[in-house]
């Protein structure tokens, strides 16, 4: 075969999307890597620390965007989502749009443009604890690493004070939507997860009682590149709380939200009271929850908090977060069912352990596929060429989404050399 039979599509950037692509792209096959955001490394790079060996996502982030840079046979388009899809294996014609960036290759982030800019926006990366400029860097090692702008937060001539305000040219305001067309032989599905609209658990509080937040907003609490600069403050005065709650299947297992376990969420607790153990050995943690579920050796690491006096575990569904008449702070009301009965403490910040939903429950693949009614491929009814990876297929961890990804890659040679 030659190189243009080769040709694989790879739909998520994200660290699954990344592990894929790079394991096809180094076995000789042509890679082509559409992410929808202004960046790659997805939900990893949003974290603090991760599984198995709880060190920062810069750890395996750049070794791989340095593959990536190193290696001519992948190609990787930002701000770009898969329209269209037609053909079938070894012969798929995909319509790719990318979204304008504003912003060029001359960029060397150089932050003279955010500071000249009048207008904010909301920080989604740091799922809305602070506020970044309308054209910002997604976060400090982003990749690729150039500012981008958010057209909808632009006032008036504010995209014209960055433009003046950059020496490189590399403000390009009359950028416009591109429409690309691909060739592929195979399509590879990594487009990951979303975390659950918890709003819709109206009783846990989240969004009307203040110092509720969810896991992953935790996570950007105690990242050295989150809004406090690793510092864990509740949202309301910065104050680092001392007395803290977990709510375990907030959203998941529940037959009116998500049915499902989402696998990642009693581990994402445990390592979170960790963070706050470790910033202030005199802070308190409940965690609430129906049981426990920490999969194979990630048992001893639940033991190792289960163990620490500052800990305290409490079976039992949470039945109600309110604010706490004329303060800040949150009073939660679950049952007991090991001590008995009910039980009613207040606490200095709620973390919601909420569940995970595939990418494809609210933006199916432009391809007739199957589904199961969570939004999750069925894999096993894919068409010959496509493969789906980690938790698109159902809740997943970093580690084994990127077993699976490997196996991905491995799918998609395949398929190609049957060609």
């Amino acid at each position: 075969m030659n190189a243009n039979d080769r040709k694989i599509l790879v739909v998520g950037g994200g660290m699954s999307g990344l592990t894929a692509a790079l394991e096809a792209a180094e076995s000789g096959a042509q890679v082509i890597i559409a992410e929808k955001e202004p960046y790659l490394g997805g939900r990893v790079a949003q974290l603090h620390r991760y599984f198995p060996k709880l060190c920062p996502p810069t750890c395996g982030l750049e070794i791989n965007f340095r593959r990536i840079r190193e290696n001519p046979n992948i190609t990787f388009y930002t701000m770009a989502e898969v329209t269209q899809v037609s053909g079938s294996a070894g012969n798929f014609d995909v319509t790719v749009t990318v979204r304008p960036r504003y912003v060029n290759d001359r960029c060397v982030a150089c932050d003279a443009c955010a500071q000249a800019c009048p207008a904010w926006r909301s920080n989604d990366f740091n799922y809305g604890l602070d506020k970044t400029k309308a054209i910002y860097l997604p976060y400090d090692m982003a990749f690729p690493q150039k500012y981008v702008i958010d057209a909808s937060a632009c006032q008036e001539d504010c995209g014209q004070k960055c433009a003046e305000a950059c020496q490189y040219d590399a403000i390009d305001l009359n950028m416009q939507p591109q429409t690309l067309n691909f060739q592929v032989g195979s399509i590879i599905l990594a487009g990951g997860w979303d975390l659950y609209d918890i709003s819709k658990v109206d009783y846990l509080g989240f969004g009307t009682v203040k110092n509720v937040i969810t896991n992953m907003q935790m996570e950007r609490l105690a990242a050295s590149n989150g809004p406090t600069g690793g510092k864990i403050l509740r949202p309301s005065d910065n104050q680092p709380p001392k007395k803290v709650a977990f709510v375990q299947c907030a959203g998941s297992r529940d037959e009116n939200h998500l049915p499902y376990c989402s696998y990642i969420c009693c581990m994402a607790s445990l390592k979170q009271a960790t963070y706050l153990r470790e910033q202030d050995p005199e802070a308190e943690i409940y965690i609430f929850y129906i049981d426990l579920r920490t999969p194979g050796r990630y048992e001893q690491f639940m033991w190792k908090v289960r163990d620490d006096e500052g800990v305290k575990l409490i079976r039992g569904k949470v039945a109600k977060v309110e604010q706490e008449p004329g303060t800040d702070n949150v009073t939660v009301t679950a049952e007991d069912t090991l001590g008995g009965g009910k039980i009613k403490m207040t606490f200095d910040m709620v973390v919601l352990a909420v569940g995970m939903v595939p990418s494809t429950k609210a933006k199916p693949f432009p391809l007739p596929l199957s589904y199961t009614p969570e939004g999750f491929i069925i894999p096993e009814l894919l068409p010959e060429g496509i493969v789906a990876v980690g938790t698109l297929k159902n809740p997943l961890d970093v580690m084994k989404s990127n077993e699976d990804a490997t196996g991905a890659a491995l799918k998609s040679l395949i398929s190609l050399s049957r060609r």
